[in-house]
């Protein structure tokens, strides 16, 4: 730990040593957060956002959302494989089951796990921003937005472009894509298709991918009409993703996620209305034993169809925004039977601005359950802009979920079982921050603080236990306390960028006792520092550089991955190394992630 306090400082030395060196403006202020029920310039919003602009994403050394997420802390991603292919996404210590994600506004949780969370990742090629919105402001969303949520903002209208591109890596890895943009009179066009797949970097780990995107606008001169679909098909080896070495199994798993959205948006007067629809499905395929689908085979199809109306009124007295969604669920399983369920939010707040200094929000979110009954959860946030640079913010807001299908229900025998008699998580969080923001500086720090019950677990109450149980745990609380620094500078009349990100966490079970617990329970991050360096020293060449400092009970360990990026007329290139220090660790226990390993990108652009 010692090394990594004395990395951070002279990182942050270097941070504010290049800082007087530049003299460009920043544009990260003007982008337009959409992730909040109401829309607000970057600058003006008074809680904890993380934006990942089209520039990080194309000089990151990801080639997928799930490796570009684990370069912010705070983020704990764990995966089961490589590439992605697997992987539970938390925020803050929460669980997989706690953290939304939108694509466009449209939330694409699945009813029957949330192990399906990242099932439907966008392609990088078709991002352009994610905005991360973490603790007790993330309570707008409702549902599953226990802990933060994770709005994936797909490209708008581009220029005519055909692009095909070629990935080669470890592991008989390899990918083809293309993409093509078209525009017309009064609509425009994007679509993406791509495949990749690979042998696997160990026993039972090989996979084979499909992923087609299409996103179009029509009637683009006047209140324009948004359409998105997305389709991924996913094959892969799942040996030890859910069970121990000592089951002895071969587990296999097939998904395949699609949605379909239509969005639009209205001005008129001094009113905004974003009506959305939508429909997100999910078929989930899962062997126990790979060559033996008699063994025991789980089925399941869930569908969610949902409409959404969201609003926003501009008065003397501040902004109001209001909105409702309506969705209908069902679940058709095997194992976890035929579920149905209906669910009904609503929502307002009011943001008022006094003397451009204070600007103060309440809100409260109702939302209906047909299993479940009705639930409130209410919250404020509070701004105050210090100057033109520096806002200090405080927030706090209630948060709640509903159990998923497969907590109720499950039943593998003397492995897993569910309960139906469940209880919704609750928390109370607040956190209290402070940004920086000047030229190509920014800073932010937050002191967090959560107060969780009922959260669910599957545990065994005694060594003498033969399976796992869904149940209650009591109340667990949790403090923290997170930075994030961004600066750009020129070097050699060149712009470098480099980033830092630390996040420190601390659980207390109380008088939790229980033999042994799936994941709650000491699996959460402890210490987590991240860094990001961009640079070019040479024109079209780019290099960067991603390091990762991991500390939880699992085990503690030091990451850096590395790419060189390549731009020769309409050809682009890459030659990325992932774990270029060799490390040994894991992620989820008894899976021993990748050692060193390479990937080759080539990429075609016909304008």
């Amino acid at each position: 730990m010692y090394k990594i306090q004395i990395t951070l400082l002279l990182l942050l030395t270097l941070n504010f040593f290049l800082i007087a060196q530049t003299n460009e403006e920043e544009q990260l202020e003007e982008i337009i957060i959409t992730s909040s029920r109401i829309e607000l310039p970057f600058s003006k919003n008074s809680k904890t956002l993380k934006i990942i602009t089209s520039s990080d994403i194309k000089n990151s050394v990801a080639t997928n959302v799930t490796e570009l997420l684990q370069q912010y802390a705070g983020i704990d991603i764990v995966q089961r494989g490589s590439k992605g292919m697997q992987a539970d996404l938390k925020i803050r210590g929460g669980n997989f089951e706690q953290t939304l994600i939108l694509i466009d506004g449209i939330k694409t949780d699945d009813p029957q796990t949330g192990h399906h969370t990242m099932n439907m990742m966008i392609p990088l090629e078709n991002i352009e921003r994610i905005e991360i919105v973490k603790g007790a402001a993330a309570r707008i969303f409702g549902q599953n937005a226990f802990t933060g949520a994770i709005n994936i903002v797909t490209k708008k209208q581009q220029k005519d472009k055909l692009t095909v591109g070629i990935n080669m890596g470890s592991y008989n890895y390899r990918t083809a894509k293309i993409t093509a943009v078209k525009n017309f009179k009064k609509s425009n066009h994007f679509i993406h298709f791509s495949r990749n797949e690979s042998e696997g970097y160990r026993e039972n780990t090989d996979f084979k991918n499909t992923n087609i995107f299409l996103k179009s606008n029509f009637n683009t001169n006047k209140e324009p009409i948004q359409l998105i679909a997305s389709f991924a098909d996913r094959k892969f080896g799942a040996q030890y993703f859910y069970t121990s070495p000592a089951s002895n199994f071969t587990e296999y798993e097939e998904t395949q996620t699609s949605l379909v959205g239509v969005s639009s948006k209205f001005l008129w007067n001094d009113i905004v209305l974003k009506p959305k629809m939508y429909w997100k499905r999910n078929q989930d395929i899962f062997l126990l034993k790979r060559y033996n689908p008699a063994f025991s085979r789980n089925h399941n199809i869930s569908n969610k169809i949902g409409m959404e109306l969201n609003s926003s009124y501009k008065s003397t007295i501040g902004i109001t925004g209001f909105g409702i969604d309506v969705a209908k669920v069902s679940l058709t399983s095997n194992n976890l039977g035929d579920q149905h369920r209906t669910i009904f939010s609503s929502f307002i707040e009011h943001r008022i601005d006094i003397d451009s200094k204070l600007d103060i929000t309440p809100g409260v979110s109702i939302n209906y359950y047909s299993d479940f009954g009705f639930q409130a959860f209410p919250g404020l946030d509070v701004g105050y802009k210090m100057n033109k640079k520096t806002n200090l913010y405080w927030n706090i807001g209630s948060s709640y979920r509903v159990p998923s299908y497969t907590e109720l229900y499950i039943n593998i025998p003397n492995f897993l079982s569910g309960n139906a008699d469940l209880k919704p998580e609750k928390a109370v969080t607040q956190e209290m921050g402070l940004k920086y923001h000047f030229k190509q500086f920014s800073f932010n720090s937050a002191l967090f603080f959560r107060v969780s019950k009922d959260l669910i677990d599957y545990v065994k109450a005694t060594n003498t236990s033969p399976f796992y149980k869904a149940e209650n745990l009591r109340r667990i609380v949790t403090r923290g306390i997170e930075f994030d620094s961004d600066y750009r500078f020129h070097l050699f009349n060149k712009t470098q960028k480099i980033g830092i990100s630390y996040t420190f966490l601390d659980d207390d079970y109380g008088d939790i006792s229980v033999y042994k617990s799936r994941y709650l329970l000491n699996s959460s991050i402890k210490h987590h520092f991240t860094a990001r360096l961009q640079t070019t020293f040479i024109k079209n060449i780019t290099q960067s550089v991603s390091y990762r400092y991991v500390d939880k009970p699992l085990n503690t360990y030091h990451l850096m991955d590395v790419k060189v990026m390549s731009k020769i007329k309409d050809f682009e290139l890459f030659v990325l190394f992932n774990n270029v220090l060799d490390t040994d660790y894991f992620e989820k226990e008894f899976i021993k992630m990748p050692k060193s390993n390479f990937e080759f990108g080539l990429k075609y652009t016909l304008d």
